[in-house]
């Protein structure tokens, strides 16, 4: 059978105009937002050394990465299948890793494997990272930047998934469970199941005060009086629990007064990103669709292993299919104004002066016909009275 050599391998996709010029608007009105909140553009390499790439950044993200050997050296490499993890290495290593600096990135990323929902296994990955605070005013900030971002693609009806993985990892720090045990409570919260999460309390003999913690942990989702609930639940899981709800107290009535009219839903059971993150997590979802359009939370320390033990958060999204999400493709480039070839002064000025003003303009070509012309121009300039005019 012969083959067909036009195919492209499943997850792979190319993008055509005039999808292209959305794509390219909306990434140039992206970066002169993230330029307009301070954050400094980065263009890390596609490849690196694994032991660099994959650092900190867990299981998960080793599982997408394709790898390959360095013919020159025999290490082995990798395809990014994330550009956070470059992000910490250039700030503590390459920059310093001194004060507070703020980052931003957009770029493919190559994943070994699409997403549970069928996703593209090259997204064009755009992102922010903020390193050097550790506050929750520099969670408000990513997060907020990460709602802009959105808002530059017209996405509408969105609603904020808020939690913090720190309540989970200091409860489990308070238990005798082994990493086996642990993961195996880790699944049954991320399924919600109670009947399981029982049924495993008791047969790993979980003191009734912690087990009482899980129980309530697994309930624990909804508006933000779900942050009240929780501090009569886990009132007697130590300080670092508190300080875990004063700040998502925190962060939910700053977005309540930035972003009134944003649904926000706290899940305390939520472990997006467990291996990875310290903090608090979050991302924005649309209704019907089952997968995130954004995502992000904090994940202090991952620059450890390049010489800087940095407080960070950032946030992340695939800029193709934030694009698609939204009603109608933004900013979809007009159709070019077709001009006559002619050696006419007046007309090559005139043609230049609607080219600088941002108009796209063809001339045709000797010997083009006049229907492929038409097919891909909606205006003409034609000569009324003396004058070059656009019709």
């Amino acid at each position: 059978m012969r083959k067909q050599r036009w195919m492209l391998p499943d997850g792979v996709e190319e993008i055509l105009p005039p999808h292209t010029w959305a794509v390219e608007s909306l990434r140039r009105h992206l970066l002169d937002l993230f330029r307009g909140w301070g954050y400094d553009l980065i263009i890390p390499p596609l490849i690196e050394y694994l032991d660099s790439l994959l650092t900190g950044a867990g299981q998960d993200l080793d599982l997408q990465t394709f790898k390959l050997t360095d013919q020159l050296n025999g290490r082995m490499m990798g395809v990014r299948a994330d550009i956070t993890p470059q992000a910490a290495r250039i700030d503590a290593h390459i920059l310093g890793g001194r004060g507070v600096r703020r980052l931003c990135y957009i770029g493919a990323v190559l994943h070994a494997r699409p997403d549970a929902f069928g996703g593209s296994r090259i997204p064009l990955q755009v992102g922010a990272e903020l390193f050097g605070h550790s506050g929750p005013e520099s969670d408000l900030e990513v997060l907020r930047l990460m709602i802009e971002t959105t808002g530059k693609a017209a996405v509408t009806d969105l609603h904020l998934d808020l939690g913090h993985v720190g309540i989970y990892r200091t409860l489990v720090a308070q238990t005798n469970l082994s990493v086996e045990q642990e993961k195996a409570l880790f699944i049954i919260l991320q399924r919600k199941s109670s009947h399981e999460l029982n049924d495993l309390l008791t047969e790993l003999r979980i003191p009734e005060a912690q087990a009482l913690w899980f129980r309530g942990l697994i309930d624990l989702n909804g508006d933000d009086r779900v942050l009240d609930q929780a501090r009569l639940t886990l009132a007697n899981a130590g300080n670092e629990v508190i300080e875990a709800l004063d700040r998502l107290t925190w962060l939910v009535a700053q977005l309540r007064d930035h972003y009134p009219d944003l649904p926000v839903h706290l899940d305390l059971a939520e472990l997006r990103g467990y291996a990875y993150h310290t903090g608090v997590i979050f991302a924005l979802f649309q209704p019907g669709r089952g997968w995130d359009l954004a995502r992000g939370g904090r994940y202090d320390h991952v620059g450890e292993a390049f010489g800087q033990a940095r407080p960070a958060t950032g946030f992340s999204t695939d800029l193709v299919a934030l694009l698609n999400s939204c009603g109608a493709q933004a900013d979809v480039i007009s159709m070019p104004i077709r001009a006559p070839a002619l050696p006419d002064q007046d007309l090559r000025l005139f043609i230049e002066q609607l080219r600088q003003s941002g108009e796209r303009v063809v001339q045709i070509l000797p010997e083009q016909g006049q229907e492929s012309a038409d097919n891909s121009t909606d205006r003409r300039i034609v000569n009324r009275q003396g004058r070059w005019v656009v019709e």
